[in-house]
């Protein structure tokens, strides 16, 4: 029995390394896949399960559905103000895995994010605005600052100082609406902004239409 479930599981490897090197997105992959798409995260306030399809990754939270597919390096950033990541240019920082919590410059500012260990207890309050709009209907797509393909349709968001990525629950205080989001971006560079979610997180959060609201952001503790 042992040798027939050690066989299948063979199998099952090969075929999803298989499948994975057939995926014209992951034709065009670098160094970051290798770290975001392949490790498993350990979420101690949900349920996180991956399963690995046909170029992308799913991550299932607490009841929420995140699809994660690399984009190609050709896209451009969705915050391209961004001027360096760990000293070098944001593409060349991505390909080389050089993302996760590595000091960034914006307008010549150097942001540093905090540690792994510091975000495992982060917790703010704070006004939270929203992006996607305009990338929509942009031709071909745009890259988040950690390398993934950007939807704005989805339920990520971008923060400062958090680690790329991390899951965090953010609460619209004005309605009492909760959800989960995946940080997987930089920003917002705008004075006095604590979060910026996509346009289908704010769209789940009620406030799409008013642009911005107060909210409370706290992560959900992952290990990697």
């Amino acid at each position: 029995m042992r040798i027939w479930i050690t066989y299948f599981a063979v199998f099952f490897l090969t075929i999803g390394s298989i499948l994975l090197s057939s995926c014209g997105v992951f034709k065009k992959s670098y160094e970051v896949v290798r770290d975001t798409v392949t490790t498993t995260y350990k979420v101690t306030k949900g349920i996180t399960k991956i399963v690995v399809g046909t170029g992308e990754v799913i991550y299932k939270v607490g009841g929420y559905t995140f699809n994660v597919i690399m984009a190609p390096l050709s896209w451009p950033l969705t915050h391209k103000e961004i001027e360096t990541i760990d000293d070098m240019p944001p593409k060349e920082a991505i390909k080389k895995g050089r993302v996760k919590n590595s000091p960034y410059v914006v307008y010549g500012k150097r942001y540093v994010p905090m540690s792994l260990e510091k975000a495992k207890a982060y917790e703010e309050t704070g006004k939270a605005s929203w992006y996607g709009y305009e990338t929509r209907n942009q031709k071909g797509g745009n890259m988040t600052a950690n390398g993934e393909a950007f939807d704005p349709r989805g339920i990520t968001a971008a923060h400062k100082l958090l680690p790329l990525p991390t899951f965090a629950k953010v609460t619209n205080l004005e309605n009492h609406r909760s959800i989960i989001v995946r940080v997987n971006d930089r920003g917002p560079f705008v004075k006095g902004r604590i979060i910026d979610l996509s346009e289908g997180a704010a769209r789940r959060l009620g406030f799409h239409r008013k642009g911005t609201a107060l909210v409370r952001v706290e992560t959900i503790e992952v290990e990697t």
